[in-house]
């Protein structure tokens, strides 16, 4: 049943793809024409795995040169994009739909990855369960994905989520908080996940692979640019179906590079 499946999925695959050239064309551009795309970004895996289309040269040759924008957090991207001042950002649908739609509407366009196993919880050491976190005090950046994550938590263990003093924190500052002993759990992904948890000696309590989560990560975009730019976007999706297959076939080449970027070990970023 699973080579069934896997063979059905393969196909789909395929047909989707050769639809997608038909409709726009070569896929092939003369690199004296590459069409400038900027897109938000923060320091996520599942996001940063595309800067492995830069240095491969994936992006050129869809016809892209992609200008990739860091941001700390992933509604000022979707804000960006709704303003015009970036033409689309990687994000969580939860971010997403939070930020205020204004004169256009977000548009999502693609899915990159559903969270399982790399977002969750951790605690101070004396912390063992998502019970214990009654009346205690737990960092999540309120309306993020960090909530949402917290909330998935709390309903799996059937917590009411006021028994749990909600801090209101960015990631950065819930694990330095955290560290200092000053709060007793904060919600994070990795790989400040597992490094937190190491650094002060505490417990994962939980993560994604828990539940059948509702962080999935996307592209968006704004309504109006996907009516003016669907050749451009279509080719960054051929492009990321470009790093994917890389990813299954030659991970440890794609790991390599990415980490090299970013300054971490080939292994840490796998």
């Amino acid at each position: 049943m699973k080579t069934q499946k896997f063979n059905f999925l393969s196909f789909l695959f395929v047909l989707t793809l050769g639809l997608t050239l038909v409709v726009n064309g070569c896929v092939g551009r003369d690199n004296n024409e590459l069409k400038t795309l900027k897109i938000g970004i923060n320091d996520w895996p599942g996001y940063n795995i595309a800067l492995y289309g830069e240095e491969a040269g994936l992006f050129a040759k869809r016809g892209l040169d992609v200008d990739f924008i860091p941001f700390d957090n992933l509604q000022d991207a979707s804000r960006a994009v709704l303003s015009g001042s970036l033409d689309a950002t990687f994000s969580t649908m939860w971010d997403a739909m939070q930020v205020d739609s204004r004169k256009d509407k977000p548009a999502l366009v693609m899915v990159t990855d559903i969270s399982a196993g790399s977002d969750g919880i951790v605690a101070q050491k004396q912390i063992q369960s998502i019970k214990d976190l009654r009346g205690k005090k737990v960092a999540a950046k309120l309306g993020t994905v960090n909530h949402l994550i917290l909330l998935e938590a709390l309903q799996l263990e059937q917590i009411p989520p006021q028994e749990v003093e909600i801090v209101d924190l960015d990631n950065d500052i819930a694990q330095e908080e955290l560290k200092k002993g000053k709060i007793d759990g904060a919600v994070l992904w990795e790989p400040s996940l597992s490094s937190t948890a190491e650094a002060i000696e505490g417990n994962i309590l939980f993560t994604t692979k828990d539940v059948d989560s509702l962080v999935i990560d996307c592209l968006m975009t704004r309504s109006s640019f996907v009516v003016s730019n669907k050749d451009k976007l279509t080719q960054f999706m051929l492009a990321w179906f470009d790093i994917m297959d890389a990813v299954e076939n030659q991970p440890k080449k794609v790991f390599a590079v990415v980490a090299n970027q970013l300054g971490q070990s080939q292994e840490f970023f796998a």
